[in-house]
């Protein structure tokens, strides 16, 4: 997996002395590009379900496409970094994402935008880990690498807002194939100037993981198949009993062949550590908590509040600007807080939140009835994001913290899939149980998988307050009681029992 190493050398570092700037642009925009995509189709959904002729319950692989081997492919996307070398890599990874949403724009049906989609999930798996590698690459250890990891991060936080807001224009004053075809001047410009202004990385030797990561995207793959396939023709079904008996397996033969390969492409070591394995089984639930809340929401606001794609986008943006607020906030308090109180909170907001739209009606007006648990799960998810990631990477060496955080990013990335895939279940079961008109049974669908993506959360935050343990918070020395003295977490305090 991708590792950090701020002594790595460089070659032709000195050329690049002065055109830092330069490079910094080049990979803010890929950080951009990739983080627009998990955003700017979401406004489109509905556009496109009319386009190609999706279901509800089809519409959601557009999603489930990406996500799946997006997070299913990460980890090796990293090992292709370090053997490879991680700039190659990466120019590899932009010509196959920008290949893939030219493909998802000119798609004639959706059988085709599907496999975009999927391919654009790969292409973000080998860009995703070099983008942070080469920023250890090409910047100075000091105030010049805190600089470019200041713009990454807010590059990354900024971009779900602007992917919403830019895919409602795109939507409504062009095209959804739009949101695709937003991606090819980006790739191009990264292919064409990348290889003039970034270094490239020494190369590692090893060897991919590909049996581990072909049984692994496709055991979950079989999984999520295996409830859209109930959603649409209930449990008795054969070919979604047969999906979930296939998922099942490669699933088990991906345990066993990560046991026994001396490169596995997930260590599962990392799932021995307490506080992280419930790391891991909270940031499932949370991410396909959040997964159906913007996929719902956006069904819910466009086919039955009737929203155009540019409102909706705009009646998303307080759920982002709340996290980005949040988590700023939440990053001065953990000093005197810990780790383990904001994580707690936040989860407990969230499912609150998701509780509350669990009240959604036909005739629910954005004031009265979204903007506010909209909001509290803004709070809620800011709170939530620093902690879990510090938990998630915390305890262990240093030469594998590169192989944590590929890990967290991963079952987030997967948990946004399986997730969705039960609550669309949830909603097919609704709607097919439901009478009235359209939006009467639309609604009465999305409400209820909204109640099970609470449940979602409310399993996240017993697993979050009994099994994870962060160091306990010392008592304040009698100058910091006025405020005079220094703050901050003591790493080598007693865990909390």
């Amino acid at each position: 997996m991708t590792e950090l190493d701020a002594s790595s050398p460089t070659t032709s570092a000195p050329r690049l002395k002065h055109r830092g700037g330069i490079a910094l642009a080049l990979i803010a925009v890929a950080q951009l590009m990739v983080v627009l995509d998990a955003t700017i189709v979401n406004v489109a959904l509905p556009r496109v379900q009319a386009a190609v002729g999706f279901s509800t319950e089809d519409l959601s692989w557009v999603v489930n496409a990406y996500t799946l081997t997006y997070g299913g492919l990460l980890l090796l996307g990293g090992r292709i970094g370090d053997i490879l070398g991680r700039r190659s890599a990466f120019i590899g990874g932009v010509v196959v994402f920008g290949a893939a949403s030219l493909l998802g724009g000119l798609a004639p049906n959706g059988g085709l935008l599907l496999a975009a989609r999927a391919l654009q999930g790969s292409g973000a798996a080998v860009v995703s880990p070099a983008v942070l590698a080469l920023i250890a690459t090409n910047f100075a250890e000091g105030k010049e690498r805190n600089r470019a990891f200041g713009v990454f991060a807010g590059v990354s936080g900024a971009g779900a807002a602007i992917g919403l807001l830019a895919g409602g224009v795109l939507t409504q004053y062009l095209s959804w194939r739009w949101v695709f075809f937003v991606n090819v001047p980006m790739a191009v410009a990264l292919v064409l100037l990348v290889p003039l202004f970034l270094a490239e990385s020494p190369r590692q030797r090893g060897r991919f993981d590909l049996p581990g990561a072909v049984t692994s995207a496709a055991g979950m793959a079989g999984l999520v198949y295996g409830f859209i396939r109930v959603s649409q023709h209930g449990w008795s079904d054969s070919w979604a009993i047969g999906s979930f008996v296939a998922g099942l397996v490669l699933l088990a033969a991906f345990v066993l062949i990560e046991r026994s390969t001396t490169n596995p492409i997930t260590p599962l070591r990392m799932f021995t550590h307490r506080n992280r394995a419930a790391i891991y089984v909270v940031a499932l639930a949370l991410t396909g908590a959040l997964s159906g809340l913007f996929f719902f929401l956006t069904v819910f606001m466009q086919n039955a509040l009737h929203y155009s794609p540019v409102r909706a986008g705009l009646a998303f943006l307080p759920i982002s600007l709340t996290i980005m607020v949040t988590v700023g906030v939440t990053s001065k308090l953990m000093a005197s807080l810990g780790q383990k109180i904001p994580l707690v909170a936040g989860v407990a907001l969230n499912g609150a939140a998701l509780a509350w739209l669990m009240t959604l009606e036909t005739g629910t007006g954005y004031a009265s009835g979204l903007l506010g648990p909209m909001l509290v799960f803004g709070v809620g998810t800011g709170m939530m994001f620093m902690p879990l990631t510090m938990i998630g990477v915390s305890g262990v060496d240093p030469a594998e913290s590169g192989a944590a955080s590929g890990v967290l990013n991963a079952m987030q990335q997967v948990g946004g899939s399986l997730g969705l895939s039960i609550l669309v279940t949830v909603y097919g079961t609704a709607t097919r149980n439901a009478s009235g008109d359209p939006a009467h049974v639309l609604t009465s669908g999305v409400s209820t998988a909204f109640g099970t993506a609470a449940l979602f959360a409310l399993g996240a935050l017993i697993i979050a307050g009994v099994l994870i343990r962060t160091p306990a918070m010392p008592a304040a020395p009698k100058a910091d009681l006025d405020g005079s003295g220094p703050g901050g977490l003591v790493e080598d305090a007693p865990p909390l029992r």
